[in-house]
């Protein structure tokens, strides 16, 4: 059961027929369209906009200034940092209709996107990824993965808190926040139970 009661600001525009789960919060000239669905406890920064057919799993921050377009998925407990962008078709002209040619984006269970950061339409972000803000997503993010610049290149791994692992010879590693441990084998990492 959430704590923290549902709000939606009155400035805020949730058209009829989206669905908002108990407990989020939803802020400043923010736009629901009418199948858009936001899970639980989520919370919607100023300026946020939700198309059609998209999903918000529950404890997922969107800040400012953020459209989350027709054909992205967005998983429980992701991040999605202020004015990054979601492009949905690879090659948009004005004068040519492209909307049967919309990507799927999926950003997986638990992953960050950077502020200013731009994610290429037919990726897939990996569970807890991070992706350092400005980078410019050109490719599929392995989970754990930390990528920075444009294009992204992975430059490490993190752990679930978002902290940088160092991988023994072993290829064995903890968090220094929470001691999980991680499995580093062929060039995939691995929660260690």
């Amino acid at each position: 059961m959430s704590l923290v009661k549902t709000h939606i600001h009155p400035s805020a525009i949730i058209d009829d027929g989206a669905m908002v789960g108990e407990g989020t919060r939803i802020w400043h000239f923010c736009h629901l369209m009418p199948r858009s669905k936001v899970g639980r406890n989520c919370i919607l920064g100023q300026n946020v906009f939700i198309d059609n057919d998209v999903t918000l799993g529950n404890g997922v921050k969107v800040q400012n200034n953020v459209s989350v377009y027709k054909g992205v998925v967005i998983e429980d407990d992701v991040f999605l940092g202020p004015s990054m962008v979601f492009t949905n078709v690879i090659n948009p002209r004005s004068f040519i209709e492209r909307k049967d040619e919309f990507r799927k984006t999926i950003i997986r269970k638990g992953a960050t996107i950077g502020a200013n950061s731009t994610i290429l339409c037919g990726v897939e972000i990996g569970s807890y990824a991070m992706i350092g803000a400005g980078a410019m997503v050109v490719g599929n993010v392995s989970p754990y993965g930390l990528m920075v610049g444009n294009p992204a290149r992975q430059i490490g791994w993190v752990s679930e808190a978002g902290i940088t692992l160092d991988f023994t010879a072993e290829g064995m590693a903890s968090c220094p926040i929470t001691a999980k441990r991680y499995k580093l084998m062929n060039q995939m990492v691995f929660p260690v139970s």
